[in-house]
C-alpha cells in the first residue's frame, strides 16, 4: 500500500490553537482529491492517582459541546517543553498538585481522519499540593472518583471524551501488568 502524494497546500486558517488547511493530494492510483487538515500541536494527557486509588478528573464546560464534561486533566505542550514537564504543570494548573511519580503510557492521534493532534499520555502518582495559575482554570472543578468505578462511568456515558476513555483504559492495561505499547511512529 502506497502513501498519498501532497501535490498543494492552501491555508484557510491559521489561529492561537488551530489551523486548518486543505491540501490536494495524488491517491497511489493517480486521482486527485481533497484532505481538510486541523493542524494542532501535540499535547498531554493524565491518569491522576491519589493514595487511596481513586482517580483525579476535572469537570469543565466544553464550549463546542456545549456540556460540562468530566475528563483527565489534559493540556497543551509549550514551546521548548518537553511531554513530561507540559504534563506536571497542566497538574499543578488543573488540580493543583505536583506528582512525584510519572509514568509513561504511550500515546494516540486524538483525531487522525483530519487532524494532526497527538496525546503523549501519563500516569501521575505520589501527589503533593502545589497550584500554579492558570489563564483557564477557574471554571475547573476537581472530582475524585473510585478505580473501580471507571468502567462504570465510561459505560453511562459520563465520562464521554475519548481522550480520557482512551488514558483510562491504558491505565487498567498497565495496572493489570499488560504493557500498552502505543510509542508514536
Amino acid at each position: 500500500m502506497l502513501p498519498e502524494k501532497q501535490v498543494d497546500t492552501r491555508y484557510l486558517y491559521r489561529g492561537r490553537g488551530v489551523t486548518m488547511r486543505v491540501d490536494t493530494v495524488e491517491t497511489p492510483s493517480g486521482r486527485r482529491t481533497t484532505r481538510e487538515i486541523a493542524e494542532h500541536d501535540d499535547c498531554i494527557a493524565v491518569a491522576v492517582l491519589d493514595e487511596q486509588d481513586n482517580v483525579l478528573l476535572v469537570r469543565q464546560f466544553r464550549y463546542p459541546v456545549g456540556d460540562f464534561l468530566l475528563e483527565v486533566p489534559a493540556g497543551g505542550i509549550d514551546p521548548g517543553e518537553s511531554a513530561l514537564d507540559a504534563a506536571r504543570r497542566e497538574l499543578q494548573e488543573e488540580i493543583g498538585y505536583y506528582p512525584q511519580e510519572m509514568e509513561e503510557l504511550g500515546g494516540f492521534y486524538a483525531i487522525p481522519g483530519y487532524g494532526t493532534e497527538y496525546l503523549h499520555c501519563f500516569l501521575a502518582r505520589k501527589l503533593k499540593p502545589s497550584r500554579l495559575i492558570a489563564e483557564d482554570s477557574e471554571s475547573i472543578e476537581l472530582v475524585r472518583v473510585p478505580l473501580e468505578r471507571i468502567p462504570q462511568l465510561i459505560g453511562s456515558g459520563e465520562i464521554r471524551d475519548a481522550k480520557s476513555i482512551a488514558i483510562l483504559h491504558l491505565l487498567q492495561l498497565t495496572r493489570s501488568g499488560a504493557s500498552p505499547g502505543s510509542a508514536r511512529p
